[in-house]
This record gives C-alpha cells, sequence and structure tokens, in this order.
C-alpha cells in the first residue's frame, strides 16, 4: 500500500494566509523506482550537451530533478516542455537560463531570467504550461484517462528564444512520464442503485480509510483526484451527480438529491477493503456545499471534511421531495460578466445570496473540518464563506474543528500540484458560448497548489489513520 510521505498534526482553528514563495526545493521520494531518462545529441565541436530528467517516470504530485550537463559556461540557454492533452491540444512552456561557470544547470537552484516563469521554479516547466499559440479556445488541462500518463517533451535550445519567434534546433532533449495512477492501484467503474462514479483501491488486501470525492457544476467525473488519493494509499470513490451520461434528466439539472449522496458515502463505508469508521468528503466548488451537506443532513458521520473554495448553500434548491430540481440557468440574476464577455460567477455564492433553506447548519458539523482558500477566487465567494464558517463554529463552541488556509493570489480551481492553473476556460457552448473566470495567478497559485496538497495529505493522514 502507498501512504503518504511523513505525518504532521494540523493545528486546529488556524487562520493561515500561506505567502508564495519564489522557489520549493524540497525533497519529494518517487513511488516509481525508475531510472533517469536522457538523450546526447551530436555536436562536432564539443561534447554534446547533456539534458537529464529524474525519476523519468512519476506520480503527478513529486517533484522532479531537471539538469542540463556539458554545457558551455555564461551563456543563454532555453528550456522548453511540450505535452498534449488527452484531446490532442499541445500545451507548452518555456524558460530562459544563463549557464553556470561549471556548465552543469540545475532547475532546483539556477533562476528563470525569463519565459513562463521566474526565478527559481523546479517544477515551473510543469506548472507554467499554457496553450500553444493558435489552438483552440478556452481551454482547461484535465486529465480524462488516468489509465495513461502524460507524457512531457523536455528540450534544451540555444539562446533566450521563445514559441513566437520559432523555438531552433533542439540541443538536448528528455521525455518524462507524469502519472495520476501508481502501480497496483484498480480503478472500478460503479453503476449501482443508481450511483454513479469510479472507485479506486490502493495496492494490497487492505482495509483502508477512504475519501468520498466530488467536483463541483462543470459535471461530469473527474478521476483524477481520486486516482491520486488511491496512490496514496486511500480508497477514493469520484461521485458524479450533474452532466453525466448515465444520471438521469437533463444533463445541466442536478436530478439527484440527499439519498443519493448519503448512498454513495455508504457503499463507500460498506465496502469490504475499506474502514468504516474512517470515511472521510472532500468537495471543489458546489462540490464543497454537497460535502457539508452529507456532513450535516444525511445522518452519515465522516472522520473529516475538506472544502476548497466552495459556497455553504444554492442560490438552486436541491431536493428529492417536490420535483424542483437544481438548475444552474435559474440563478443568472448573480451572473456578472467582464469587460471581454467572460461571465463572473462570484456572486452566485455570497452568503447573501443563496436560498436561505438551503444553507448548511454549520453548527452541525461534528468531524474535522479544513477550508482552503484562493484569495484571488473569481467564481466563488470563498473568503466571505469562510469567515461564516469560522464564525458560526466559533459561536457554536466548535473552534477546535476548523483550520483555514488561505493563499494570496490563488484562484478558484486549487488542484493536486504542479498542473497549470487556467485563469479562464471555455463553460459551455450550447445553447451560447460562455467562458467563465476561474482567477489565479500562476506562481502564487501554483504555490497554493503544492502546499495545500502536503497539508491535506497531513490532515487525511491525522484524521483518517489514527
Amino acid at each position: 500500500m502507498f501512504r503518504a510521505c511523513g505525518s504532521v498534526i494540523i493545528q486546529q482553528f488556524t487562520r493561515m494566509t500561506i505567502r508564495p514563495r519564489l522557489s520549493v526545493c524540497g525533497k519529494v521520494t518517487s513511488l516509481y523506482q525508475s531510472a533517469a531518462g536522457a538523450v546526447r545529441w551530436n555536436s562536432s565541436s564539443r561534447p554534446a550537451p547533456l539534458l537529464i530528467a529524474a525519476p523519468a517516470r512519476s506520480l503527478i504530485d513529486e517533484q522532479i530533478s531537471i539538469r542540463g550537463h556539458v554545457l558551455p559556461p555564461h551563456c543563454p540557454v532555453t528550456l522548453r516542455a511540450q505535452m498534449h492533452s488527452d484531446d490532442g491540444d499541445l500545451w507548452e512552456s518555456f524558460a530562459h537560463y544563463n549557464t553556470p561557470a561549471s556548465g552543469t544547470l540545475s532547475l532546483t537552484s539556477d533562476h528563470s531570467v525569463g519565459g513562463s516563469y521566474l526565478g527559481c521554479e523546479p517544477m515551473g516547466l510543469f506548472w507554467g504550461m499554457e496553450p500553444a499559440p493558435g489552438g483552440r479556445e478556452g481551454l482547461r488541462l484535465r486529465k480524462k484517462n488516468v489509465e495513461t500518463p502524460y507524457n512531457v517533451h523536455i528540450s534544451l535550445l540555444e539562446g533566450h528564444v521563445s514559441p513566437s519567434q520559432g523555438m531552433g534546433a533542439e540541443l538536448a532533449a528528455v521525455t518524462v512520464e507524469r502519472w495520476y495512477m501508481a502501480p497496483g492501484v484498480r480503478r472500478i467503474e460503479i453503476v449501482q442503485n443508481g450511483i454513479v462514479g469510479t472507485l479506486f483501491l490502493p495496492p494490497g488486501p487492505g482495509p483502508c480509510p477512504a475519501m468520498l470525492d466530488m467536483w463541483g457544476m462543470g459535471g461530469g467525473l473527474p478521476e483524477y483526484r481520486s486516482s491520486l488519493f488511491a496512490s496514496r494509499g486511500y480508497a477514493s470513490l469520484s461521485l458524479a451527480y450533474i452532466g453525466h451520461k448515465d444520471l438521469p434528466g437533463p444533463p445541466n439539472t442536478v436530478n439527484v438529491g440527499d439519498s443519493y449522496f448519503k448512498a454513495a458515502f455508504q457503499l463507500l463505508q460498506d465496502h469490504c477493503q475499506v474502514i468504516a469508521d474512517r470515511v472521510g468528503i472532500i468537495g471543489l466548488s458546489f462540490g464543497c456545499y454537497l460535502a457539508l451537506r452529507i456532513a450535516t443532513v444525511t445522518g452519515v458521520k465522516p472522520s473529516c471534511v475538506i472544502c476548497i473554495n466552495g459556497p455553504i448553500g444554492s442560490a438552486m434548491l436541491l431536493t428529492d421531495k417536490d420535483g424542483r430540481r437544481a438548475t444552474f440557468e435559474s440563478s443568472q440574476k448573480y451572473w456578472n460578466y467582464d469587460d471581454q464577455g467572460r461571465v463572473v460567477f462570484k456572486e452566485l455564492s455570497l452568503p447573501a445570496n443563496l436560498s436561505p433553506e438551503s444553507i448548511i447548519k454549520l453548527e452541525n458539523v461534528s468531524c474535522p473540518l479544513m477550508y482552503i482558500v484562493g484569495e484571488d477566487d473569481l467564481n466563488a465567494s470563498s473568503i466571505e464563506t469562510a469567515d461564516v464558517i469560522e464564525e458560526t463554529l466559533r459561536s457554536a463552541g466548535k473552534s477546535e474543528l476548523f483550520t483555514r488556509l488561505s493563499y494570496p493570489g490563488a484562484g478558484h480551481l486549487i488542484e493536486p500540484p504542479y498542473s497549470p492553473n487556467s485563469r479562464t476556460s471555455m463553460w459551455s457552448i450550447k445553447p451560447k458560448k460562455l467562458i467563465t473566470v476561474w482567477g489565479g495567478h500562476p506562481a502564487p497559485h501554483a504555490f497554493a497548489q503544492e502546499d495545500s496538497w502536503k497539508k491535506i495529505l497531513e490532515f487525511m493522514e491525522s484524521h483518517l489513520r489514527r
């Protein structure tokens, strides 16, 4: 069984404002035992440069070491990374460096002086990726098939160049594999008693702690966070609740209610490889509201809840009883548009704008709760929501249950580390094209993803394994 490295008990009811730093250079032990990959390029005038990335195969949340060797000293070079998404779109990043006197360039110690990022950023080539010029509008990078890796081609180029100038010939290159799913993790599709999801089980016989995993109103069935949880030793059920072909009703409508979410939690809890009293819930965006609702309304007792940039209620009604269903378009009076016509949903989740009957009775929270705030979230009113949660639990005498993480410059989509942030992306095409604004700036958002993921795993370790 894969387990998170290290265990740190999180100080309870802390208000932590996490300031991004220029670099994060800590060691991460790879779960993969794989030799570094490298390619030499021929040169008639001097020894060929050598580019090495180690490990050549790793999980997406692991740092890798990228080094260039046999380089002429004090020369400008460019490092470029390119990869294709599962939809075939090209993503790329580049960074300008000046080679040290030693002729060895290391991304863990040397500073980029231009390009997709600045400063000492060992993983900047990964989180700094953007759609290549000329690509489709409104792209957001999301892994659709977790059973295959991202193959990232990293190349060393002479001079300080950029994609707009034409990148020239490669002096050296290496390809690395980035996985969301470790060897031995089992993926099981679930369509059972009306429940639609994907269950991931870690290697080994079990039983093990587990997480119920829910995303936002974008719908479908994202699996990549759950597969990564399983790679770290937790069973995880990624649950669909809107926009999936196996769910009832129109794709833009939540046609399931409390009984559906309760049944999904119990399905996970009752699994023979899950420790029944060590099951947590995580939700991002609207999934945050659902996580809190499950923990306080349905009668189940999770061991912990993790919320990322989401509301404590809904401007839409979610019910099983009277035929009313949650339709996202019904909340359009709270939609705003920027000067480019992109929709900003932030006011939709302001506590004052929520349907009063939908607001979670936070005083009923009975398990440890972590709330993660991106302070540049333009899709949800996360700061205001965290304030309400904090004050309500304090008034209820439950302040010890609450941990708050707050990240300046981070946007709405705080995901597993080293993935690029999309400040905007396509929300819908039909009945009309609509681009939404998520917020976040590249470097502070990258820091938030790396730091919060570490603290999420520590939080789970503290409350699901002990």
